[in-house]
């Protein structure tokens, strides 16, 4: 049998790693799904460009009164940006959002009848959408292999030693898309978000209590 090169057995080890980290936050966090309100897919995506620099639970007030004056797709289209900033200025960069969302919203109406594109690649061709969105619906909405790298799972995954010092998202999702199972990219960036608010704080990570301190490159140099 060939003798595994270092790069082979790094790749091979990042695997286990990613099989033990899944198997962990599994049992730590079973339930794992966005922290974004939403019933319909045009809602997600309209709540996943407002989050961008402010939290998912601010998103989540501000959007009801979105949602509640523009039930629809259509509705919203027919909206001027003027006004839908004047509803989403408190998720902040409430210009750029609004004429982002304001695009968006006129290109489901007129060339997808209303309802969001089915493939990553119409999804990132819609303006103020990146791959972390994409990714989001194509996990949450079509039930397709996703990996969303926000802040928590790039975080985590540089602590844990899943990927080492890499911080360009796409990067760091090129990196993940090699070591974990595609079926189970998607629930595990939301248990890593989870897992990122609770224990992982940024400002205040608590090892002592973290169910990967064993196996997590750095946890293992604060609990023995």
């Amino acid at each position: 049998m060939a003798k595994k090169t270092a790069p082979q057995a790094d790749l091979t080890a990042k695997k286990e790693l990613a099989l033990a980290v899944i198997e962990r936050l599994k049992k730590e966090y079973p339930d794992a799904a966005c922290s974004l309100d939403y019933e319909h897919a045009w809602q997600l995506l309209v709540s996943v460009r407002l989050a961008a620099q402010c939290t998912d639970a601010r998103v989540n007030i501000v959007v009801e009164d979105l949602f509640a004056k523009y039930p629809g797709v259509a509705a919203l289209a027919e909206a001027t940006p003027e006004e839908i900033e004047a509803i989403v200025k408190p998720c902040g960069l409430g210009r750029s959002k609004a004429r982002d969302i304001s695009a968006c919203m006129r290109i489901l109406r007129d060339r997808y009848h209303c309802q969001v594109p089915t493939t990553f690649e119409e999804l990132l061709a819609l303006p103020g959408v990146g791959r972390k969105s994409a990714n989001l619906i194509m996990g949450d909405v079509f039930g397709k292999p996703a990996i969303v790298t926000d802040t928590h799972c790039i975080r985590l995954c540089n602590k844990i030693g899943l990927v080492d010092d890499i911080k360009e998202p796409q990067k760091v999702e090129m990196a993940l898309w090699k070591i974990v199972p595609p079926e189970e990219g998607n629930d595990l960036c939301h248990r890593f978000v989870l897992h990122g608010r609770a224990v992982c704080n940024a400002r205040h990570a608590e090892c002592d209590r973290c169910c990967l301190a064993d196996i997590c490159k750095t946890g293992k140099l604060f609990v023995k």
